[in-house]
C-alpha cells in the first residue's frame, strides 16, 4: 500500500503524493529542473545542497541508476519530487532503481505530483520553502523561517585529493561542492588535479606551485562565503584561474562585484546562453540560484555571455588579471557538451603563462 505524504509549500499551498525514498519527513528551499535526463547527476550534485528538487520531465528513473555517473559520492539534495517514477527501468548499464538508491541514500522523495502546476507556482512567485510531512503542517513557523546556510562548508572536502597526469599542467581545483565531471575534463587534457577544500588559504594554493586554478560550482549564497572571496583576491593575477557557477560568482565578489539572488534560477541542461562576441547561442546546463550582476563587473571584465532568456549575465572574461568565469556547466555530464571549448581556453590560458615565465 502506498503511503501517503504532504508536501506544503511556503505560501500555504499543499500538494499530495506517496513516498517512495527514504521514510522520513523533509525541510528545504523548493527548486525545479527542467533536464530530461541527467537525473542521476542532479541527485548527487553538491550545489543542490538544502533544497528540494522537483523534475518538470514527468518520467524520472526509466534509464535507472548508474554509479558511474555520480557527481560526487554521496546525494546531497534535501529531497526529490517526481510525477512519475520508473520501477522497471530499461538501460544495459542500470545497476538499480531510482527508488533503491534513494532509499540507500537517506533521501525522501515523492512522486504522484503534478509538478507542472508545482513548477508554475515557483515560476510566477519565486523559490520558497517547502515541508515534505505525512501529516498536514499546521505551524507554519519553521517552514518560514528555514534558510540554507553553511553551504559550502558541509559539502566541501576536508582532504586534498590528486588525479591525472603525474607531469600534466598543474591545476589547483577549489572543491566548493565539486562535480567529478570537471576533474574527468581537465584529467582527459592531461591535467594534474589537485583538489583542495574551501578553507585552503592563499599561500597553501601557491605552495603546490599549480600552473592554474579552478574555483567550482557549490550550493548556497557566495556572499555568505567572506573567507573564500578574500582567498581568491588574494590570488588574483598570481595564476591563470577558470570560474565555473558558484566560483563564477565568488571571482566577481572578489573583484568588488555584487551578487544577487533570482526569482526562481536557472537548473536544467537547456539554457540558452549568447556569445556577445559571435552572436552564436549554446545551449547549456546551469544549476543556480544566484547571478552577478552585470553592471557591478563593468571597468573590471568583459561581459561575454548572456543568457538567451532573461538577459542575466553568464561569462565574464578578466584579461587584465588573466582569468575567465562563466555562470553555466561546460563540463555537463548528461549533456549538452556545446561549451567544452572553454576547458580548451583554460589549458592554453596556462601554457602561454608558463611558456611567457620560462622566457624570463
Amino acid at each position: 500500500m502506498e503511503k501517503k505524504v504532504y508536501i506544503t509549500l511556503e505560501n500555504g499551498k499543499v500538494f499530495e503524493g506517496y513516498s517512495f525514498g527514504a521514510d522520513k519527513e523533509a525541510l528545504g528551499e523548493l527548486v525545479f529542473t527542467t533536464g530530461m535526463t541527467g537525473y542521476i547527476e542532479t541527485l548527487t550534485d553538491p550545489s543542490y545542497y538544502g533544497q528540494i528538487v522537483a523534475q518538470t520531465f514527468p518520467l524520472i528513473g526509466n534509464y535507472g541508476i548508474i554509479l558511474s555517473d555520480k557527481e560526487s559520492k554521496k546525494c546531497w539534495l534535501t529531497a526529490y519530487i517526481v510525477r512519475e517514477k520508473c520501477d522497471a527501468p530499461s538501460n544495459f548499464r542500470c545497476e538499480m532503481t531510482l527508488e533503491r538508491f534513494l532509499k540507500e541514500q537517506g533521501i525522501p522523495a515523492v512522486w504522484g505530483v503534478d509538478t507542472r502546476e508545482l513548477t508554475r507556482i515557483v515560476r510566477e512567485a519565486g523559490v520558497m520553502n517547502a515541508a515534505i510531512t505525512f501529516k498536514p503542517v499546521t505551524d507554519f513557523t519553521a517552514l518560514r523561517e528555514y534558510r540554507v546556510k553553511g553551504a559550502v562548508a558541509a559539502v566541501s572536502s576536508g582532504k586534498v585529493r590528486e588525479s591525472g597526469e603525474e607531469n600534466g599542467l598543474r591545476v589547483v581545483l577549489f572543491d566548493f561542492g565539486a562535480k567529478q565531471n570537471i576533474v574527468r575534463e581537465l584529467v582527459r587534457r592531461g591535467c594534474r588535479v589537485i583538489e583542495v577544500p574551501a578553507s585552503f588559504t592563499a599561500d597553501e594554493v601557491l605552495a603546490l606551485s599549480p600552473d592554474g586554478i579552478m574555483l567550482a560550482n557549490g550550493p548556497g549564497d557566495p556572499a555568505e562565503n567572506t573567507e573564500v572571496i578574500e582567498t581568491i583576491r588574494r590570488l588574483i593575477g598570481k595564476k591563470p584561474i577558470f570560474g565555473i557557477c558558484l566560483g563564477h560568482q565568488l571571482f566577481a565578489l572578489a573583484m568588488g562585484g555584487q551578487t544577487r539572488k533570482m526569482k526562481y534560477g536557472h537548473r536544467g541542461a537547456n539554457q540558452p546562453v549568447k556569445d556577445l562576441k559571435t552572436g552564436k547561442v549554446f545551449i547549456s546546463s546551469q544549476n543556480h540560484g544566484y547571478e552577478v550582476v552585470s553592471e557591478s563587473v563593468k571597468g573590471m571584465g568583459e561581459l561575454t555571455f548572456v543568457n538567451g532568456n532573461d538577459g542575466t549575465c553568464e561569462g565574464v572574461d578578466y584579461p587584465s588579471v588573466n582569468a575567465f568565469t562563466v555562470q553555466f556547466h561546460p563540463e555537463a555530464c548528461g549533456g549538452p557538451h556545446d561549451a567544452n571549448f572553454l576547458f580548451d581556453k583554460f589549458i592554453g590560458s596556462m601554457k602561454k603563462e608558463k611558456e611567457n615565465a620560462e622566457e624570463k
